[in-house]
């Protein structure tokens, strides 16, 4: 995205602390609020994720209204989609989907308050995910954190998040399918998923089974006229056009962050632990499939196939 991201999110992990609640999806923050907000009342995560953001922008030469440019969504929809039951009752369901950029901001090293080229950020990428909690907010602060996780790592993609608020527990899969199919025209007819467009991929509540549904979707309606259909998806089953490594990869890269922040003298100096992974208590606060993989990693690396020496504290 730019390359101030790196210092932005540097300073965001060194100088705050942002703690997620898992079973609302809303974080929980220390004194960085604290001026707006009374001790009783919690700031919503869209603010929160806005206010960490402006908190690390400090550290930057970049100009305020820059950073409100980087800051803030480009597109959102939301969708009310019908859904009959298998009893014959009918329900409708929201859907979200942002994009928070579409194009790439590059700041000279002389001039660093002037913009010195647009470049076109295409496709968006993030993943869509089923859940009650699922909510406007939420979607545009976790399509924010995409734009900043591809530009620290130089993936030219903007970030994109989408959502269909539902308990998947209270549906079946045949239900779940119809609404998935049907948000994926939707989002399609609008313009707002394609290839080149943007490129949904698993969450929560979502896996390997709805990305097929999806990517089936679109190459059924739309395929004939675009080459790269199968591109539609990331997250695919390996029939379906999808990669080996896929499902392991989000936990892996857990471990790996985290194995390499315990060992970063710096980091652990600054937060008085004492480096390295061993003696460690690691807590998993909800059991997804994600954590599990990371767990496994964790106990892999200890060199135990089932009990580790690392105590894990599971809350469900």
């Amino acid at each position: 995205m730019f390359r101030t991201n790196l210092l932005l999110q540097k300073q965001a992990f060194l100088n705050s602390r942002l703690f997620f609640s898992q079973s609302t999806f809303q974080p929980r923050a220390r004194g960085v609020m604290s001026s707006i907000h009374s001790k009783d009342e919690e700031p919503g995560f869209l603010q929160m994720v806005k206010s960490y953001f402006d908190q690390a922008g400090r550290y930057t030469n970049v100009s305020k209204d820059v950073l409100e440019v980087y800051k803030n969504c480009d597109r959102v929809i939301k969708i009310n989609l019908p859904l009959v039951r298998e009893n014959g009752q009918i329900e409708y369901i929201t859907s979200y989907r942002a994009q928070h950029k579409h194009y790439k901001y590059s700041l000279t090293k002389f001039i660093s308050r002037i913009i010195n080229y647009l470049l076109n950020r295409l496709p968006t990428k993030g993943g869509t995910r089923i859940s009650p909690h699922v909510d406007l907010e939420e979607i545009e602060a976790l399509a924010c954190l995409m734009t900043l996780k591809c530009a620290v790592v130089d993936i030219p993609f903007g970030g994109a998040k989408g959502g269909i608020c539902l308990d998947p527990l209270q549906y079946s899969a045949s239900e779940i399918e119809s609404l998935i199919r049907r948000y994926t025209l939707e989002l399609t007819r609008k313009g707002f998923i394609g290839p080149t467009i943007d490129v949904p991929g698993p969450d929560v509540g979502t896996g390997t089974r709805e990305m097929n549904w999806m990517m089936d979707t679109y190459l059924t309606f739309y395929g004939h006229n675009d080459i790269n259909a199968k591109a539609i998806t990331t997250g695919k089953s390996l029939i379906m056009g999808g990669i080996e490594g896929r499902t392991e990869s989000t936990g892996l890269g857990a471990y790996i962050i985290i194995k390499e922040i315990l060992n970063n003298l710096e980091v652990m100096n600054k937060l008085k632990i004492a480096p390295g992974v061993e003696g460690k208590k690691i807590i998993i606060q909800v059991l997804f499939f994600i954590y599990f993989l990371c767990i496994l990693f964790f106990c892999f690396s200890m060199l135990f196939f089932g009990i580790s020496l690392i105590f894990f504290k599971i809350f469900i």
